[in-house]
């Protein structure tokens, strides 16, 4: 049975004084997330299984609170789980182009790095002292002065062989010359052609076995100098190791259970000896490059020894919890960077960067699916990374196969972390509909909720939201009558007086507002009226269009009675939306009728502005005629159904009821009230069911109706099923109560039609029925032979007399 709703049933009126508070200084901190329990339950269960492929994907609309509630969560958690180890990249003695990673303790890398530079500096400083103290000069000089001995004899040796062969010998810078010589002369040409055959023959035989000596003597004298440059060497490292020696030792018995230090430490010691040459004193810069340039290049060759931090963890106090706003594939992967030296791009293994994934390892990434699916390249490396359990820092132009110059290829780095995506249900429909990898990646779906129960704790839970707020930004608390105000708007917003929306993000926006009001006011607290007046100004910003849409009805540019009856005429009601703001206009829906066999006929989808859904509605009353009339006879019936005066799509079966309301008007011959406006879908055995945005419909004839005059028979017809989604704004439930405006809810067909035509259903009924026969007497008298026309059958309504 149809009610004429009491204006309790029509808002919730929150009484301050159950909140128990005065102001929201009084209310408890926020511990945990706010009603959402179902989420939390799953965030728990994807942070505490750590088997591959558990990663989480965080679904629901924007402005719930998704990521300061995830963050929040992740906080905790990450308390609760020890740092993770230091990252160092160093120099590959072996391949200079690859790497090596090594990982530390927590906070020991920066202690490492700092040790490597001491040591270094240490040896740049002390070694050159020792290449240059008296003693290591007097060792040197004894080598030299040996080797001068030791070429000095083998040179005089030869000598005397050549002499006593008759030939004399020149040392020159590139070896020694031999020419023959007699009584000390040389022999000239002269000489030579004035010998005999056979003295000319025992020169030649003499000069071979003198090319012979020489040879020797010349392999004696480099043999003496490579002995000699040997000991050289060996003495210079073994300056190099009493400089070395101790500090070395020191690290290589400090870092005795890494072995991957050790293996470094060793690597250096046998490099540094090997390359005594870069410490010692007075190594000028190369030639042709400036003074700006020198220092740059002085220490260039001494980086090999540096350590670069990747991750220092040092300070961490727990698990890391990322969140990577710019997910972009080096943001993401890391990088390799390169500076500018001489117009050439240079690049070694400090020049590493770590990415998100390095500083998030041994704890959560917190990604925006919306972020990471508009940068290139960075979905597919994020994949690539958790599938191989590793970290590939790589040049995105060697992944894409262009070409490019050598660069390094870091040695990969393990990868233990837990990957929370946050987006929009569509995203995790879409990646889970076209990429096969995601549900292997991401199985744990966490679903928050845009409405919680209006209950004692979740109520609890809000106000001390607001009181985090109001510290955390230095806002003035609100009073009760003020937090109550902003929990009722919380319920409209949830569009259910047993709910409260979660679009937290919303309503400290609304406190954010009603602050400077009061700051204006010069109040030192947020009162029940800066709260209203901070949603009457959101309204008025917004609502240009809406006012705009009304004055037109009240010009009567857009027609819409609100007093009278008319026949196949019905005020409906749509909803608008204008980005996040939505409102309520009265739309006229007509209907025409007469005998055929078309069916009902929707105007709206024949020139295509009507949806599959506002079809699938307008199919539905052929459905409901055809049950209600057409049981025991095919229905001959032709009928258009229209909104008048709309010029765009239309969508949605909320006005399906009005239209069958109009449509049984022009059947029954009925006039249907117009100071009376209708919404709800209907079903094909009448029943009237519930729709979205009652609150908005509702608010959108009273406004009209209260601009031309409220005359106390003015108001709307919705389904039963949506009493308990109202939330009407206070002008509207003052109105209900002084008798001006009236809400109905129905709950079939039956009952709306009693309302708007002040007619017995049964009597409605059987006006139609007598008007559907009448349909089909007339069609049976046109068929007949005398009217020369072609007998054919009747056709009774179904969904496809539409298309």
């Amino acid at each position: 049975m149809s009610r004429r709703l009491i204006p309790a049933e029509l808002r919730r009126i929150i009484n301050q004084s159950e909140l128990g508070i005065h102001t929201t200084a009084e209310c408890a901190p926020l511990e945990g997330v706010i009603g959402q329990p179902r989420a939390v339950s799953a965030l728990e269960f994807g942070l505490g299984i750590r088997d591959a492929g558990f990663n989480i994907y965080v679904s629901g609309p924007h402005g719930i609170g998704k990521m300061s509630a995830v963050k929040s969560f992740l906080e905790g958690e990450a308390r609760r789980r020890p740092a993770p180890c230091d990252w160092c990249y160093i120099n590959n003695f072996d391949d200079s182009y690859q790497p090596i990673a090594i990982r530390l303790p927590a906070g020991q890398a920066r202690v490492f790095q700092q040790e490597m530079k001491s040591l270094v500096e240490h040896v740049r400083r002390e070694l050159p002292k020792a290449l240059e103290s008296e003693e290591f000069a007097n060792k040197r000089d004894a080598l030299l002065k040996e080797l001068e001995v030791g070429r000095a004899n083998t040179l005089g040796e030869l000598s005397a062989k050549l002499e006593a062969a008759g030939f004399g010998m020149q040392v020159m810078p590139t070896g020694i010359m031999t020419l023959p010589v007699r009584h000390g002369r040389p022999l000239t040409d002269e000489d030579f052609a004035r010998m005999t055959e056979e003295e000319r023959a025992a020169y030649k035989a003499r000069s071979e076995m003198v090319q012979h000596e020489v040879r020797a003597a010349m392999k004696q004298v480099r043999d003496l100098e490579r002995q000699v440059q040997e000991r050289l060497q060996q003495l210079s490292r073994q300056a190099a190791m009493a400089v070395l020696g101790g500090s070395l030792e020191d690290l290589i018995e400090k870092y005795a259970d890494q072995p991957e230090v050790i293996a470094y430490l060793e690597a250096v010691r046998d490099d540094m000896l090997d390359n005594i040459e870069l410490f010692k004193p007075g190594s000028p810069a190369p030639e042709g490059v400036s003074a700006l340039f020198a220092p740059w290049m002085q220490d260039l060759p001494f980086r090999k020894y540096a350590v670069n931090i990747l991750i220092d963890n040092g300070k961490a106090k727990g698990a890391p919890v990322v969140v990577e706003s710019s997910p972009t594939y080096a943001n993401l992967l890391g990088r390799i960077e390169k500076e500018s030296q001489f117009g050439a791009l240079y690049t070694d293994f400090t020049m590493i960067k770590a990415g998100a994934l390095h500083h998030a390892n041994g704890g959560y990434l917190v990604l925006r699916v919306e972020d990471l699916l508009r940068e290139p390249y960075s979905w597919d490396g994020l994949k690539r990374c958790i599938n191989a359990g590793e970290i590939q820092i790589e040049e995105l132009t060697d992944r894409l196969g262009f070409l490019s110059a050598k660069t390094l290829r870091p040695q990969p780095i393990p990868l233990d972390v837990k990957v929370i995506l946050i987006g929009q249900p569509l995203h995790y429909q879409l990646l889970h509909a076209y990429d096969a990898d995601f549900a292997e990646l991401f199985k744990v779906r966490v679903d928050f909720d845009t409405r919680m129960p209006n209950e004692p704790g979740n109520v609890r839970d809000t106000l001390s939201l607001l009181r985090m707020l109001c510290e955390r930004e230095g806002y003035r608390h609100l009073d009760s009558a003020a937090a109550a105000k902003l929990l009722e708007h919380a319920a409209r917003m949830a569009e259910d007086q047993s709910k409260l929306s979660t679009h937290f993000g919303t309503l400290l926006d609304i406190v954010r507002e009603a602050n400077l009001y009061a700051e204006r006011d010069g109040a030192g607290i947020i009162e029940a009226r800066h709260i209203r007046q901070a949603l009457d100004q959101q309204f008025y910003r917004s609502s240009m269009i809406q006012e705009r849409l009304q004055e037109m009805i009240l010009r009567n540019m857009l027609l819409i009675e609100t007093r009278g009856a008319v026949v196949g005429q019905v005020n409906g009601l749509t909803i608008f939306t204008l980005g996040d703001y939505e409102f309520g206009l009265p739309s006229r829906i007509t209907a025409s009728v007469e005998p055929g066999s078309k069916g009902v006929i929707d105007i709206e989808r024949e020139v295509e502005l009507g949806g599959p859904i506002h079809s699938k509605g307008v199919m539905i009353l052929s459905g409901y005629l055809s049950y209600r009339y057409g049981q025991d006879k095919p229905l001959s019936l032709s009928a258009r159904l229209v909104f008048e005066q709309s010029y765009q799509a239309v969508e949605g079966d909320s006005a399906s009821s009005a239209e069958l309301y109009a449509l049984l008007s022009a059947l029954a011959c009925l006039p249907v009230k117009q100071s009376i406006a209708v919404t709800g879908s209907v079903n094909q055995h009448g029943e009237v069911q519930v729709i979205g945005g009652v609150n908005e419909k509702i608010e959108g004839f009273f406004d009209v109706c209260k601009a031309r005059g409220l005359t106390g028979e003015q108001g709307v017809l919705i389904p039963e099923g949506n009493v308990q989604h109202l939330m009407l704004r206070e002008d509207v439930v003052e109105a209900v109560a002084r008798g001006e405006f009236h809400v109905w809810s129905v709950r079939n067909v039956d009952e709306g039609i009693e309302i708007l035509t002040d007619q017995p259903a049964s009597q409605v009924h059987a006006q139609v029925e007598q008007r559907l026969r009448a349909f089909g007497q007339s069609l049976r008298q046109l068929a007949t032979p005398e009217h020369s026309l072609e007998p054919r059958p009747s056709i009774g309504l179904s969904p496809t007399s539409t298309s």
